[in-house]
């Protein structure tokens, strides 16, 4: 007995096959008749309609998770807090106008860095109001800007 044949024995490595005896059942006799005359949808069809309620999704279930955020920040330290809401998904109307001018153009500054950080968007809404939105929030129109230009000195 070589070193060959020890080695295989071993690990169970003999060149025996083994035979396995395999049955294909027959498929059943199906009914022919319509699914209608049986008052009930054959069994394909009931597995199709599964997989397809399987890819449906609650509106309810995406209402509740869809949230806007309101702020009025007083210090630039509350700009991390706003960020924080739009890394989370959430839209976020910031209105700056009881905050200093300088303060608030650093904070429109870092919140410009999130929203492209994100792939989000900022929009100016009104005096001193901005909207941040993330991705998944879309943002169609547009405000007049002749009011605000008017009325606006400040950011």
């Amino acid at each position: 007995m070589g070193f060959k044949t020890k080695f295989k024995r071993y690990f169970n490595l003999d060149d025996h096959v083994e035979e396995v005896e395999r049955y294909v059942e027959e498929p059943e006799q199906r009914d022919e008749r319509p699914a209608l005359e049986k008052g009930r949808a054959p069994k394909e069809k009931q597995t199709a309609g599964m997989e397809q309620n399987q890819n449906i999704v609650s509106l309810q279930s995406v209402q509740k998770s869809a949230k806007m955020i309101l702020l009025e920040p007083r210090s630039y330290d509350e700009a991390q807090d706003i960020a924080d809401h739009l890394k989370r998904r959430k839209a976020v109307v910031i209105n700056l106008l009881r905050i200093e001018q300088e303060q608030a153009l650093r904070i429109v500054d870092f919140l410009s860095g999130t929203v492209y950080a994100i792939g989000g968007d900022i929009q100016k809404i009104g005096p001193g109001i901005f909207l941040c939105t993330p991705d998944n929030v879309e943002i169609t129109g547009s405000i007049s800007d002749w009011v605000t230009r008017q009325t606006d000195s400040t950011v």
